[in-house]
């Protein structure tokens, strides 16, 4: 049977608690982030979590895009701070802004992944894109009035997603590309924890 093509190949709990040496390790070569609530709440500039989590990319070899639907002067800066690519009014769930920074660093469907916090705009779209696709939990739970309304359409399609991969709410698949955790269940905090303004939460235009 055909799977939605909303459903990401993994579910994290944060874009932080990912494996990022063994996704270079299984071939990855690029990655493409969404920003707001996946990385920083809306609005909110890179922290020092964001930076250090950027700075272990670097390190790695591992080129980073943003692909946003946001305006340039709320990417810009962003992508700037952490020294990554961008793409602004991407027009997600279209598979174009994805080709896009793929084609920016070099990769392509198969050696890059995406990450980011909504299901019909960001993984529906690189699942369109041909990508495979990871979505976390929100970083803050305070968000944008159209936002907070895609959020009560998610919770079904979240249900029959755990049902489809036989998930216990927080458990993960053998392969998953989370860290592990340790004896008390929690995943190591590798980049700190979050220190940022709260984020402006206003409307913006997209």
């Amino acid at each position: 049977m055909r799977r939605p093509g909303w459903f990401p190949a993994e579910y994290a709990d944060s874009a932080y608690h990912i494996d990022y040496e063994k996704l270079k390790e299984s071939g990855i070569r690029g990655l493409i982030f969404d920003v707001d609530n996946t990385l920083v709440p809306h609005g909110a500039m890179p922290d020092s979590r964001a930076k250090a989590l950027f700075a272990r990319l670097h390190e790695l070899g591992i080129p980073a895009v943003f692909v946003s639907n946001n305006r340039e002067d709320r990417v810009k800066p962003f992508a700037e701070a952490v020294g990554a690519g961008y793409v602004y009014k991407a027009g997600k769930p279209r598979p174009d802004g994805y080709i896009k920074a793929m084609e920016m660093m070099g990769t392509n469907a198969g050696s890059t992944i995406f990450i980011g916090d909504q299901i019909f705009t960001d993984i529906w779209g690189a699942n369109r894109a041909g990508l495979r696709s990871i979505l976390c939990r929100p970083i803050h739970p305070k968000e944008e009035p159209q936002i907070i309304l895609k959020r009560f359409l998610e919770k079904p399609v979240l249900l029959v997603y755990a049902a489809d991969r036989k998930l216990r709410p927080g458990a993960y698949p053998e392969e998953s590309v989370m860290l592990p955790r340790d004896e008390e269940g929690r995943y190591p905090e590798l980049y700190g924890v979050y220190d940022g303004a709260e984020g402006s939460f206003t409307p913006v235009k997209r």
